[in-house]
């Protein structure tokens, strides 16, 4: 990486033209966004928030749709509502199931959605359906959110037993599949297993610094590379609590984008920013659930905040201010999970 920046911040927190076209002539791949589930949470996620995505220059946007909460029946049904919206509305969205189909609706200035999973129970330990999944168009699953469940042990938990026996099997039959293996609010222990077992790039989605900051979702420098080892990334998120920031400063984000870098190379970050828009509704509703989230246990807790979609076009002028070069920049705001995906969604 040159160590001569290619272009500077102004003290309004833009920067100049030579920034705005890099950033212009990105992909850019969000890989986490947790769309209201038909109303569930009310944390102001309803799909009228793709076009803000859009605007602020997101080419993809990995939607979140099911997990642990869900059982088989509730899954398939959030699957079709979403399928349904999307295809509806194909003159401004694409649902993507190939990198190709990622190409096309970026040269045609349509915003690209891939679904995905945040948790294992919705599969109820039928292996079946993986490739069931995999066939409606999900192409990303988080093995457990915080708690435990029958794959493996989340990082809310006070010990981790790693991967089960069931584990094991369902990480090689996602990656047969084709399905992205995704370790954010995996356990540590069940993270570096899956990850010495995996055979494809497997990612953290939206996981951000334990050096930097000490929160019980953030990873570890181990992880960190033997995520990188697979061929795999690190998306960093916008939370306050990940980043130690209640401000949610696009800086912030930075320091923990720059850390991954130095340790693991530019090719091994992405983007993940996890953004909720209203944030009192997702606060309750964290508040109401100390079992998944610990912090939630401290009535002293400030809640969540976070990073907004438009800080993307900031962070590219940072990057460049800081002397990584254009193509580092183009790969990290989406040219990696390009790369990755298309491996991982290859079957076999």
């Amino acid at each position: 990486m040159s160590t001569m920046p290619s272009t500077a911040l102004r003290r309004d927190g833009s920067f100049d033209s030579k920034g705005r076209l890099v950033f212009r002539r990105a992909l850019v791949w969000d890989n986490v966004w947790p769309v209201d589930l038909k109303g569930e949470e009310q944390a102001g996620n309803d799909w009228t928030m793709l076009d803000r995505f859009a605007k602020a220059g997101v080419g993809v946007l990995g939607v979140t749709l099911a997990g642990d909460n869900h059982n088989v029946g509730q899954a398939i049904e959030l699957v079709g509502w979403a399928r349904r919206f999307l295809l509806a509305h194909g003159d401004r969205y694409a649902l993507i199931e190939s990198v190709n189909d990622v190409l096309l609706a970026h040269s045609s200035g349509k915003l690209a959605i891939a679904l995905q999973f945040e948790g294992t129970r919705c599969f109820e330990r039928n292996l079946d359906l993986i490739e069931i999944y995999f066939k409606l168009g999900v192409r990303q699953v988080i093995l457990a959110f915080n708690n435990s469940n029958s794959v493996g042990c989340g990082c809310a938990e006070e010990s981790d037993s790693g991967l089960t026996k069931f584990g094991r099997r369902f990480v090689r039959e996602l990656q047969a599949v084709g399905m992205l293996v995704d370790l954010s609010h995996v356990g540590h222990r069940t993270s570096l297993e899956a990850l010495e077992i995996a055979t494809k790039p497997a990612v953290f989605s939206h996981s951000n610094v334990y050096a930097i900051q000490s929160s019980f979702r953030n990873i570890h420098d181990d992880q960190i590379q033997a995520c990188a080892a697979t061929g795999g990334l690190i998306g960093v998120s916008g939370s306050s609590e990940y980043l130690g920031d209640r401000a949610c400063a696009t800086e912030t984000i930075f320091r923990h984008l720059d850390y991954l870098v130095q340790k693991v190379g530019s090719e091994h970050v992405g983007i993940g920013l996890d953004i909720v828009f209203d944030n009192t509704a997702m606060n309750d509703w964290v508040r109401n659930r100390p079992d998944e989230w610990p912090m939630a246990a401290d009535p002293k807790w400030p809640g969540f905040k976070y990073a907004m979609p438009e800080q993307l076009e900031i962070l590219t002028g940072l990057m460049l201010s800081h002397g990584y070069s254009e193509e580092a920049v183009l790969n990290i705001l989406g040219g990696n999970y390009l790369r990755i995906c298309r491996s991982a969604w290859a079957p076999g």
